[in-house]
């Protein structure tokens, strides 16, 4: 970290900890708030430091030129042939990084939370917003994990977009079709939930989740006409396409 930037850190740290220290306990919930500011501009500062995008940056960027972005490991597919996919997020938004350059070695210690710094392209394929090309280093920061936010309400809504690559969650949708990509268990599961007398598409990518998962099984028992409330990451193919992660009949 340059000089400059590393004294303006520690000085935000140690301003935020003398607040704390001198706070009584009718002033505590201040301290925190001073010590959660602190710990923001400590970490926007790093990010200067790193050179990295803010998610608004990220999203005005022309397509097929170069992003940085400091993000946090959500969830990964299967590694291979030293390339990893990553879902990825920071407090603003979510990222798609599609076959990033990963030792193996480097790839088990990508786990939900790990902040990672990640330059590439920023490219689209078939309304699909991702970075591609990318190569990516290990940066300090705290784990950061995203929960997933009900958008059940904007299904068929032009604002569903803003969500692309984030965790959702769908509730009360009724399944309409289950086929397995190829015919037969071992592969993606292709799954059509409806709302209101709309169908949507949904898949099971088996690189997510594998196929000795709860999900890849759960899904696979489903039965037409089961109402369900179901999790993903909002992939986006021609459409949203969300690859889901958990699904379960609703009660």
């Amino acid at each position: 970290m340059k000089t400059k930037n590393l004294l303006a850190v520690m000085l935000v740290i140690v301003m935020a900890s003398c607040l704390f220290a001198c706070g009584s306990d009718d002033n505590s919930s201040e301290s925190e708030s001073a010590t959660s500011a602190a710990t923001a501009t400590a970490t926007a500062a790093a990010d200067e430091d790193y050179d990295a995008m803010t998610y608004e940056e990220y999203t005005a960027a022309d397509l097929d030129t170069e992003v940085t972005v400091a993000c946090y490991v959500q969830a990964t597919q299967s590694w291979w042939n030293d390339v990893i996919t990553v879902y990825a997020a920071d407090e603003d938004g979510a990222y798609f990084i599609y076959e990033m350059a990963c030792s193996e070695e480097d790839a088990e210690k990508l786990v939900a939370g790990t902040r990672i710094l990640v330059t590439g392209y920023k490219s689209e394929w078939s309304g699909e917003i991702e970075i591609t090309d990318a190569t990516f280093k290990f940066i300090d920061g705290d784990s950061y994990y995203v929960g997933a936010t009900d958008v059940t309400e904007l299904l068929g809504t032009d604002e569903l977009i803003n969500y692309q690559n984030q965790l959702v969650s769908f509730t009360g949708m009724t399944v309409e079709a289950i086929e397995y990509k190829n015919g037969e268990p071992g592969d993606d599961i292709y799954v059509t939930l409806s709302l209101n007398g709309e169908s949507y598409d949904f898949c099971v990518e088996v690189y997510l989740t594998g196929t000795d998962t709860e999900v890849y099984t759960t899904v696979g028992e489903l039965a037409i006409g089961d109402v369900v409330n179901v999790e993903g990451y909002l992939y986006w193919y021609n459409g949203m396409n969300p690859h889901i992660t958990s699904i379960a009949i609703a009660e």
